[in-house]
């Protein structure tokens, strides 16, 4: 019996943060696209807020959110070749005195009517851009890996603690594994 009690407490452990994981979200959807010879990249991200993030969005904290992107070309006699690796991040910010939502990325501000609004940007990832197709062998299959996650690193130290020491400032998107490879017989220019 005290065996059964031991191994019931180690599952129940082990089993508990995977739950805790489950309600971050996850990647739905990943398609790499080749256009006009770039690759481009469009993702669908099932996620929501907590409470106490939608209060700290509300009183004019900018959220961060960043999108990790590895691929990797398979290698049988060694390890993987990276190919790429690259992120994208967006912040949401609200303006108490326009009443208004922003979310950019870089260099480019757009306004939003809404949380909901500008969180879907985040959620739906449209046309990413990832580089030359020419860095891709045509045929040759090729890993990639996508996740999301909230950047905590960005915002100010105060609120770097209180992230820290909170469960619900860690939202992260397990990584989702996806393969594709492109053809030669696709036109490149």
């Amino acid at each position: 019996m005290p065996r059964f009690l031991i191994l019931l407490a180690f599952s129940l452990l082990f089993l508990a943060p995977a739950a805790a994981q489950a309600d971050d979200g996850q990647v739905i959807r990943i398609e790499p696209v080749l256009s006009q010879g770039q690759l481009l990249l469009n993702a669908d991200i099932d996620f929501t807020l907590g409470g106490e993030l939608h209060e700290a969005a509300r009183k004019g904290l900018p959220l961060y959110f960043t999108a990790d992107l590895n691929i990797e070309h398979p290698r049988w006699w060694w390890f993987n070749k990276t190919v790429l690796s690259a992120s994208q991040t967006w912040r949401i910010q609200y303006n108490a005195l326009t009443r208004q939502w922003r979310v950019g990325t870089g260099d480019l501000s757009l306004p939003a009517t809404s949380l909901d609004e500008a969180l879907d940007l985040v959620r739906h990832i449209r046309d990413w851009p990832l580089g030359n197709a020419d860095q891709f062998t045509p045929d040759q299959t090729y890993q990639g890996r996508l996740r999301l996650r909230l950047d905590t690193s960005r915002l100010a130290r105060p609120f770097q603690v209180d992230a820290l020491n909170s469960a619900a400032w860690s939202l992260t998107t397990p990584w989702k594994e996806f393969t594709f490879s492109i053809s030669a017989a696709t036109p490149r220019g």
